[in-house]
């Protein structure tokens, strides 16, 4: 079983992995941690935050592996499916997850909540856990949350020694304008999180990489074209780089990338692919 916060891939995307599904642990573990980690970055919708002096997040995906502080703004439904390959530990084997939730609240008046469930066995309908976050803007460049991953899944199923939280502080940076007008093309994450953020998987353990993580995690992202962003990743037990984009005058959001780069967890790099797309049901724009 590893440790590492799996990633999202779409299903077409994954036909020309040679998708075969999984009904082990390792698949579960590694899909409930990283859809978890991912969720913020799904719901966040940057188009309805306030649009002030200040320049704003914008509208590309700023990573997959860790949290982000920014949440979303509204009340809406949010899905996806993802994936990664190859697992760690494990040869050529390939697995798939979905994901869907609900999002409600103002951030600036108050905060906003969205909480989502994972289904880590597609083929079988089972093997559920759930996340949450709770995000506060401090300005239209700055915002705080706090969540909840992989929550109630089934010890059969995952090897985390304890449930997940995290605090999250994300920035967008005032002087690196996007090509979308009132936006920022650079911004960071720093954060700091318990459970799968700070103790290494039972493999990493046997295979003499120690026991703790950093706790810590952090990234940045920088747009290269519009809707179009690049990033880096430390997310507690490893290195990631990926690309986020938002193609289309709408709000899927698509990010890819590599992730376990280092040799710090793990036994080999993992490619990453996700795919979420919010649905509004009524917009309260914060004011």
């Amino acid at each position: 079983m590893n440790n590492n916060f799996i990633r999202c891939v779409a299903a077409l995307s994954f036909a020309a992995l040679n998708f075969v599904s999984s009904n082990n642990a390792v698949a579960q573990t590694s899909f409930e941690a990283a859809m978890a980690k991912k969720l913020n970055a799904l719901v966040n919708v940057p188009d309805i935050l306030p649009k002030g002096q200040l320049l704003y997040p914008n509208d590309a995906p700023s990573g997959i592996m860790a949290p982000t502080g920014f949440g979303g703004s509204g009340t809406y439904l949010f899905g996806g499916m993802g994936g990664t390959y190859p697992e760690l530990y494990r040869n050529n084997k390939t697995d798939l997850i979905a994901f869907g939730g609900i999002s409600a609240g103002n951030p600036v008046k108050a905060v906003n909540i969205a909480v989502g469930v994972n289904m880590a066995n597609v083929s079988e309908l089972k093997n559920f856990s759930t996340n949450f976050a709770v995000s506060r803007q401090l300005s239209a460049a700055s915002s705080i949350s706090v969540g909840g991953l992989g929550l109630f899944a089934s010890s059969k199923f995952s090897d985390a020694s304890a449930p997940t939280f995290y605090f999250a502080f994300s920035h967008a940076v005032q002087w690196a304008h996007s090509k979308t007008h009132g936006a920022s093309a650079l911004s960071y994450t720093i954060g700091i999180g318990s459970g799968r953020f700070l103790h290494k998987s039972p493999n990493d353990v046997q295979s003499g990489k120690g026991k703790r993580a950093t706790a810590v995690f952090a990234g940045v992202s920088y747009e290269v074209l519009r809707h179009v962003n690049v990033a880096a990743e430390w997310y507690g037990t490893n290195l990631g780089v990926s690309a986020g984009i938002r193609p289309f005058a709408n709000p899927l959001s698509i990010a890819f990338g590599v992730d376990n780069l280092t040799k710090y967890s793990g036994d080999r790099a993992s490619m990453v692919l996700t795919i979420g797309y919010p649905l509004n049901i009524r917009r309260a724009p914060a004011k």
